[in-house]
C-alpha cells in the first residue's frame, strides 16, 4: 500500500512538473524587448516606442503605428507589442512631438489641427520614424509598413499618397480626406478597415477616396465592418464616448476581424 502511494505520488509530481513546464514554455515563447527612442525633425523632439521579440532571429519586417488624436498613449504601444508578438519589429510613432497627449476632445483638436491643414507635416515626421526604425539591426529595410488609428489612419494614408517609403499601409477607422492620390508618388499597397456605422467619415469622403485611387489604378482594399462605429478597435472607446458624448464604441468582433484582415494583408505584402 505504501509503495502504491509513493508510486502514485511520483507519477502525480511528474505530470504536474511536465504540465508546469509546458505552461512556462508557452508563456516564454515571446521575449518582448521594449524601449523608448528619441529623434528630431526640424528641431522638434519626437519620442517613439519600439518593441520586438528577442526570440525571433535575424531581420524581420517593420511596422510603424500612428496614434489616434489622443496622442502616443498606452493604446498604440499595446498595438506595437501585439505586432512584436507576430514577429515584426514595431514602432509607435509620436506625431505631435515631445510625447504630447490630449486629455479631452478640445485638446485633441488643437493638437491635430496643424496636421489636418498640412498633411506634409505629418509625413515629414512619419518619414523620420521610418529612418529611425531602419537603424535597428532587426529591421528588414525592404519590408516597412505602417498602420494608423483614427487620426493616425489618415496620417498613414496621406503619407503613402504623398510618397512615403512604405511597402503598405493599413488604416483602422481613419479619415479619408486629405492629400490627393498621385500615381507618381503612391508606392504602397493600401488596406482600409472602416466601420459601417462611422459617423465621422461621410459617404462623400468614401466615394471620393475610392474614385481617386481607382483613377490611378492603386492597389487597395476597402473593408467595411457592420455596426462598427468610429474607434471600434479601442477597448476604451465606449467609456470615452460616454464621457465626452461622442458616437464611438468598442466592437470586439470588428476589432478581431480587422486585425485578422491586417495579418492577412501583411502576410501577402511581406512575402513578395
Amino acid at each position: 500500500m505504501k509503495r502504491d502511494i509513493q508510486t502514485f505520488s511520483l507519477v502525480f509530481l511528474s505530470l504536474f512538473f511536465s504540465f508546469f513546464s509546458q505552461i512556462k514554455a508557452q508563456n516564454s515563447s515571446h521575449m518582448i524587448k521594449e524601449e523608448n527612442v528619441t529623434y528630431t525633425v526640424n528641431g522638434v523632439l519626437l519620442k517613439g516606442y519600439v518593441a520586438y521579440d528577442q526570440n525571433v532571429k535575424g531581420k524581420r519586417p517593420a511596422v510603424l503605428v500612428v496614434h489616434e488624436w489622443w496622442g502616443l498613449n498606452e493604446y498604440p504601444k499595446m498595438r506595437a507589442r501585439m505586432l512584436a508578438e507576430l514577429g515584426y519589429i514595431a514602432m509607435a510613432v509620436d506625431i505631435f512631438g515631445d510625447g504630447k497627449t490630449a486629455a479631452n476632445p478640445q485638446e485633441a483638436q488643437d493638437l491635430t489641427k496643424p496636421f489636418y491643414q498640412d498633411p506634409g507635416l505629418a509625413k515629414a515626421r512619419l518619414d523620420e520614424a521610418i529612418k529611425k526604425i531602419k537603424e535597428y539591426s532587426q529591421t528588414d529595410p525592404s519590408n516597412v509598413a505602417a498602420i494608423g488609428y483614427c487620426f493616425g489612419g489618415g496620417v498613414v494614408l496621406n503619407s503613402a499618397k504623398l510618397g512615403s517609403d512604405l511597402k503598405g499601409v493599413v488604416s483602422f477607422h481613419g479619415g479619408l480626406a486629405g492629400a490627393p492620390a498621385d500615381k507618381n508618388l503612391l508606392k504602397a499597397k493600401i488596406l482600409v478597415c472602416h466601420g459601417g456605422d462611422d459617423k465621422f467619415v461621410s459617404q462623400k469622403d468614401i466615394d471620393n477616396f475610392k474614385h481617386q485611387l481607382d483613377s490611378i489604378g492603386a492597389n487597395y482594399s476597402f473593408k467595411v465592418y457592420p455596426n462598427a462605429t468610429h474607434a471600434f478597435t479601442n477597448p476604451n472607446a465606449t467609456k470615452t464616448g460616454k464621457e465626452f458624448n461622442m458616437p464611438i464604441a468598442y466592437n470586439a468582433e470588428a476589432d478581431k476581424n480587422s486585425w485578422n484582415d491586417m495579418k492577412d494583408f501583411f502576410k501577402d505584402l511581406f512575402s513578395k
